[in-house]
């Protein structure tokens, strides 16, 4: 019988934000398919998890989803996962969930199993520490690294101008970067900046763009980190 693709969530920071129902998949799955091993073996050392993993991530995708399916196909129980939160999500794990729901069109008789063990998400666990009453948003993943971020930012002053609330990821490199981009772009809107979620140096800040450039370029230590970025009117 075909076997089991597990899509685990692993903690965004703070290792104890793992549920139970993760540990005991991660230790009795055959293999964990992992972003990046190293990260992953951080969690399987603390909780004393032997499993072999190996690696997936955007650059070995396509040739390791054929490797993947075909364990499953054999009866073998996967896990996925990636280097925090939940895979799938702005992640190159969802090419793999891909890959095998389309095997199962083609084996309807003998489909792989899917599953979902749910937990921590920066994306979540951002917006329930803003203060944003509203309940619906955009959430763009993360911006590009070079082509196609004026479109990007442009795409945001869009939305923004539609009465929307838009979330996206940035990383450690382009954030400066990006508060000018938004300044240039929607200088009037409110922003969130959520800092090291579950982390020591968690932080939570909001003001317009050009607050916050001026927040930021004052106390370089806080420009570290991972980042999530929630843009909205001011009104709202």
């Amino acid at each position: 019988m075909p076997g089991k693709l597990s899509i685990v969530a692993t903690p965004i920071g703070n290792l104890e934000d793992i549920t139970l129902r993760a540990l005991r998949v991660l230790s009795e799955a055959d293999i964990i398919a992992c972003e990046d091993t190293r990260m992953t073996k951080r969690i399987l050392d603390r909780y004393e998890i032997s499993t072999k993993t190996i690696s997936y991530h955007a650059h070995s995708a396509d040739s390791k989803s054929n490797q993947i399916i075909e364990m499953l196909e054999g009866g073998m129980h996967v896990a996925l996962v990636s280097d925090a939160g939940t895979p799938a999500i702005s992640d190159p794990g969802a090419s793999l969930v891909r890959d095998v729901i389309n095997y199962n069109k083609i084996n309807t008789e003998v489909p792989i199993t899917i599953e979902a063990i749910p937990g921590a998400s920066a994306l979540t666990t951002a917006y329930s520490i803003s203060g944003i009453e509203r309940t619906g948003f955009t959430f763009l993943g993360f911006s590009p690294h070079k082509k196609g971020r004026q479109t990007f930012f442009k795409n945001i002053e869009e939305r923004i101008n539609n009465n929307e609330i838009v979330i996206f990821y940035e990383s450690v490199h382009r954030f400066l970067k990006t508060l000018d981009s938004l300044h240039d772009n929607v200088p009037t809107a409110t922003v969130t900046v959520v800092r090291e979620l579950t982390k020591i140096h968690e932080q939570v800040v909001e003001g317009t763009p050009e607050e916050l450039i001026e927040l930021f370029e004052d106390n370089p230590e806080t420009q570290k980190g991972e980042f999530v970025i929630i843009v909205r009117e001011a009104e709202l």
